[in-house]
């Protein structure tokens, strides 16, 4: 008797972690990918998938109408912005992320963001290599001890951020209207329920929530304005949030200090962004989250959460849409 393997559809950028993982099934059979793929072809392999393992590449209704046996998603990281959760919960299909797989690798390198600007990192370097000694007291580092972080997003890396900076000696602020303020202050933080009131204060800014349209355009010129000409934003969340060209009016004209762009809008940022041009700007191609620890810990567990629900046991501590295991419809 022949039985028919599942198949799941595995980004060919994946950590071997997860392909040695789904290989060591005899019933499962996986086929690779390029994130980049053009949707004909996309939609020809989505026609026989029972699962799919997601980076950048999105999911619309109509992948998702292109694809009859589907019945599991998963997203290398945790954003889903990209993914039409809605027409996967009509059809019963769970969207699965990764947890905290890359929470610590995000908190660290927004840590790293803040230390590279006010310890005037790519500078300080300069000056070594390019026998400018002479030069290092003319802009002087700053320090991280005693100054004020203002946390905007309070979940999984947010407080990863407030847990590595309390150590640091910082005064440690947190603006999320969906936690409570217990909560916060257990953690040895003061929570701020006034956002417009809490950045004139801050020296530092940095935005840990998901974008969505309540936080797409948070940080317009208007709010922007209410920092402190010597605060530093750090930008490690989902490009939109922040303003660029309000961004760089304000740091351009000496009115912000510094910023950490890990994220743009659009991605890659075009070569003409005015920011990119700035000395006072430290920025990453959407890497905060992505380490080699990172990517194995994400492959991993993707594609445990992808088998599990093959198996009839899906892991619902990594399902964006429970619904769609308690009643969506096929």
């Amino acid at each position: 008797m022949t039985t028919t393997k599942k198949r799941l559809l595995l980004p060919n950028t994946m950590a071997r972690t997860g392909w040695d993982f789904v290989r060591r099934r005899d019933d499962v059979e996986a086929v690779a990918f390029p994130p980049g793929i053009a949707a004909p072809e996309f939609h020809a392999l989505l026609r026989d998938a029972d699962g799919i393992a997601l980076t950048s590449t999105p999911l619309r209704a109509a992948d998702i109408e292109a694809a009859p046996r589907l019945r599991a998603v998963g997203r290398i990281g945790v954003g889903y912005d990209a993914v039409d959760v809605e027409a996967l919960t009509r059809r019963g299909i769970p969207l699965m992320t990764c947890g905290t797989d890359n929470s610590p690798t995000v908190a660290e390198y927004a840590m790293f963001m803040m230390l590279t600007l006010c310890k005037r990192g790519p500078a300080m370097d300069a000056l070594v290599r390019q026998g400018r000694w002479s030069e290092r007291y003319a802009e002087l580092p700053t320090e991280l001890l005693g100054k004020t972080l203002l946390i905007v997003g309070f979940g999984r890396i947010g407080t990863r951020v407030a847990g590595r900076c309390l150590p640091m000696e910082m005064n440690v602020q947190v603006y999320d209207p969906y936690v409570p303020a217990e909560k916060v202050r257990a953690a040895g933080c003061e929570p701020v329920a006034d956002l417009d009131a809490a950045l004139p204060h801050a020296d530092f800014v940095t935005i840990h929530c998901p974008r969505t349209p309540e936080t797409a355009g948070m940080f317009d010129a208007a709010r922007i304005a209410r920092m402190k000409p010597s605060a530093r934003l750090i930008n490690t969340a989902r490009g939109g949030i922040v303003d660029e060209a309000a961004l760089y009016a304000a740091l351009a004209a000496g009115k912000l200090a510094g910023a950490g762009i890990d994220v743009f809008s659009p991605e890659p940022p075009l070569t003409d962004n005015p920011l990119l041009t700035l000395r006072n700007v430290i920025t990453a191609p959407h890497m905060a989250g992505n380490s080699r620890e990172s990517l194995d810990r994400k492959a991993l567990t993707v594609a445990r959460n992808l088998l599990s629900v093959l198996d009839g046991a899906p892991r619902r501590e990594y399902v964006v849409n429970p619904e769609a295991l308690d009643g969506g419809k096929r």
